[in-house]
């Protein structure tokens, strides 16, 4: 979650879809210059341990934009595969 929070914050579209499960990956992903990541808050997290297979994080992502601030709080589903953890979707 953190390295996808990173990846947004930076603007690195490639990391996103290398990250997210194929099942649920767009085909191109486009992110909005003007939108600057700058904080995330990780409030709880569910199972994602070395043992799991999936696992669950809510968070409240915080941004900037020409129209102010504002924040992205959601749920998200993670599945593993390999050594990888992959983002599924918004639960």
């Amino acid at each position: 979650m953190r390295s996808r929070f990173s990846a947004f914050a930076v603007g690195d579209a490639a990391y996103l879809l290398a990250t997210w499960h194929p099942s649920t990956r767009p085909a191109a992903l486009e992110l909005d210059p003007e939108l600057r990541w700058y904080r995330l808050d990780v409030l709880r997290t569910e199972r994602g341990g070395p043992l799991d297979r999936d696992g669950v994080v809510e968070f409240v992502a915080h941004h900037r934009s020409p129209d102010g601030v504002g924040e992205l709080h959601e749920v998200s589903r993670f599945v593993r595969e390999g050594a990888h953890w992959l983002y599924v979707a918004p639960m």
